[in-house]
């Protein structure tokens, strides 16, 4: 028997409600706006990996395959203690497991057969990954410039391609495909907050709570949950502070930048990142309210400084993607603001999915 709770679809701005276990929305039906999920949620770690936190979930995972539970490796050099969470040995490969195995769970237990999404490379991988874990067909639509490697991994796992031109095109195609299938839409996803949030009582259970935390954003799943994870550890009176977030985007594609300055600042191309080139993520409010409410910050960081990073965390021992080394891009460019301080750095991919 699965543990299910009380939790309810639930949208802020036109006050829409209702249980999640009645239907599922991908967005909100009445006006359109992203959607949370309410319910009653406690600290009650036990066990190991992303079940330890079932307390902190509408219900407890059906299957695991090993997300969650990964490691925290503390180094420091030039004044700054920096720990690495080491995202990219998650099952598939990338963060996004931890979300995934909630979202494709709970399209289980609802009875779907089939899933589609569209996405530039990791949620493809870990959606085929964890469909073909639950017996389900998945269908992805990537955009014509996702890395090589990683059309190649998700056709391994058995999935079906559909190419689009662009990332914007990849999610106008999907529309085609959302009323006989479950759609992931992970830009737009609660699951994908719920689920990144345990990397923040992770780090607070191992750790502690660091002074930063630097975050690269595409949709801003990981920033909301690591966000949500460290502000519900503060509400619970267990840390002092939540930590100074520093978002990550690429000169190419800056739409948090966008919308809190009024302008776009001209730059080096950034396209090797492509887990961060989302013109329009839909939470992009809810980022922006984290931001101002405890100081955040943004950088960006262009090819060069990627390419740089990548050979420097390589030196390191971690063989991470393009978008894992922005955030370590950016640490260096605020390296005198981090002299003396904790900084946590999500390592968010793996560099094997980038070997064609």
């Amino acid at each position: 028997m699965i543990e299910k709770k009380d939790a309810y679809w639930y949208c802020p701005k036109c006050g829409f409600k209702e249980s999640i276990w009645n239907k599922y929305y991908w967005k909100c039906p009445r006006c359109g706006s992203p959607l949370k999920i309410i319910y009653d949620k406690t600290f009650e770690p036990r066990g190991n990996g992303l079940p330890r936190y079932s307390s902190l979930f509408p219900f407890k995972p059906v299957k695991t395959i090993g997300e969650g539970g990964t490691p925290l490796v503390i180094d420091e050099e030039n004044n700054v203690k920096l720990l690495f969470k080491l995202e990219y040995l998650n099952p598939s490969g990338s963060f996004k497991d931890r979300g995934t195995a909630l979202a494709i769970g709970y399209s289980y237990l609802l009875g779907y057969k089939s899933v589609v999404e569209d996405t530039s490379g990791n949620t493809g991988i870990s959606v085929t990954l964890y469909s073909r874990v639950y017996g389900l067909k998945p269908l992805i639509i990537m955009p014509k410039n996702a890395p090589l490697g990683k059309k190649k991994l998700v056709k391994l796992l058995g999935g079906k391609i559909v190419e689009a031109k662009n990332r914007g095109e990849a999610s106008k195609i999907v529309s085609n495909y959302i009323e006989s299938s479950y759609y992931v839409a992970h830009t737009w996803s609660y699951f994908y907050i719920i689920g990144a949030s345990t990397i923040s009582y992770e780090v607070y259970e191992e750790y502690g709570v660091p002074d930063y935390v630097i975050v690269p954003v595409g949709s801003g799943g990981l920033f909301l949950g690591l966000m949500n994870g460290f502000e519900h550890l503060y509400i619970q009176g267990l840390i002092r502070h939540v930590p100074k977030p520093v978002v990550v985007q690429g000169y190419s594609v800056q739409p948090v930048y966008e919308k809190l300055y009024g302008k776009k600042i001209g730059g080096e191309e950034s396209d090797l990142a492509d887990g961060i080139m989302v013109p329009n993520p839909p939470r992009i409010n809810e980022i922006l309210e984290y931001m101002g409410k405890y100081g955040g910050k943004i950088v960006l960081v262009g090819n060069s400084e990627i390419k740089q990073a990548l050979l420097e965390l390589l030196d390191k021992g971690f063989i991470v993607e393009p978008t894992s080394a922005a955030v370590y891009a950016a640490y260096k460019k605020m390296i005198d603001e981090f002299r003396g301080k904790e900084v946590l750095l999500p390592l968010t991919g793996s560099g094997l999915k980038m070997v064609s």
